[in-house]
């Protein structure tokens, strides 16, 4: 292989590797989705109503955090942190969101 012939290859593989890394971080800032529609025959997505959900999540430090997931109208208290999860409070029973009227 002479020299032209490997910088030719060496050239079109950093076009295609910028072009990944382009897609990568539009996807990322964008915070670009697939549709449901597109991937839903592969894994279930988009099909029927969900059963489970996460109601809020919240940050204790930079490493470990609280979430509150919802499941069959429970709700479950989950610890996350990079030694694994732990189950902090199970089955509350999930309240109905309610809306605020306004005063007049």
């Amino acid at each position: 292989m002479d020299f032209l012939s490997l910088l030719r290859t060496l050239g079109a593989l950093g076009v295609v590797l910028g072009l990944l890394a382009g897609a990568l971080w539009a996807v990322r800032r964008y915070d670009i989705k697939l549709p449901g529609g597109m991937i839903g025959g592969l894994i279930g997505a988009g099909t029927g109503t969900r059963r489970i959900e996460l109601v809020e999540r919240l940050p204790i430090d930079a490493r470990r955090s609280v979430a509150l997931i919802r499941r069959d109208n429970k709700e479950h208290l989950v610890m996350i942190a990079p030694e694994g999860l732990l189950m902090l409070e199970a089955a509350i029973a999930s309240k109905p969101a309610t809306k605020a009227k306004p005063h007049a």
